[in-house]
């Protein structure tokens, strides 16, 4: 072996090592730059034009007042956290949501104590109804209208705000999913 040849080997791993770093660099860049290009819009897959919404507040056909506040909190969270879409007034909204409370029945059974003595029932369920149409104002098309979209909520006895939070909670995200469902 020549004085050179120990050399040599050295310049190749050290030439080896640098273009391995060279390399890794480039796929690094590449990469992001290429996340760059690629981005979450947040409007969570509905058209770019659609930016805001307008909930209006539902008709209550049951005889719970707080009912109509509760949905339309929910409904405006929801559109506003979920699909990324800022409140504004009716006539100046992309999507416009309206709809009717048609049904809230509570005190359902929903489960008994396995004692046979003892005839208090332990769990309770109940039950909303809607009607909800929510329109794309930018071009007049139903995104999404159903008659008759119902969901339970079970409760501990004496919990029923627990019981319809959770009721509407699952309401709303059906609808979010609904329209996501359409692109």
């Amino acid at each position: 072996m020549t004085r050179f040849g120990a050399n040599r080997s050295v310049r190749t791993e050290r030439a080896g090592a640098a273009t391995w770093v060279s390399v890794s660099l480039y796929v690094a860049m590449l990469l992001l730059c290429t996340s760059c290009l690629y981005g979450f819009s947040g409007g969570g897959g509905l058209p770019k034009n659609l930016r805001s919404a307008s909930v209006q507040p539902f008709d209550n056909q049951t005889a719970v007042p707080e009912l109509q506040r509760e949905v339309l909190e929910q409904l405006r969270k929801g559109m506003k956290d979920r699909l990324n879409l800022r409140e504004a007034t009716e006539q100046k909204a992309d999507v416009l949501v309206r709809g009717t409370i048609v049904k809230y029945e509570v005190d359902l059974p929903a489960g008994v104590s396995a004692d046979p003595r003892q005839t208090n029932s332990t769990r309770r369920r109940l039950q909303i109804v809607i009607d909800v149409e929510i329109v794309d104002q930018t071009t007049g098309r139903t995104l999404l209208k159903r008659a008759g979209l119902s969901q339970e909520g079970q409760y501990p006895e004496g919990g029923e705000a627990t019981g319809r939070k959770n009721a509407i909670e699952t309401l709303v995200t059906q609808l979010i999913e609904g329209m996501q469902s359409q692109w």
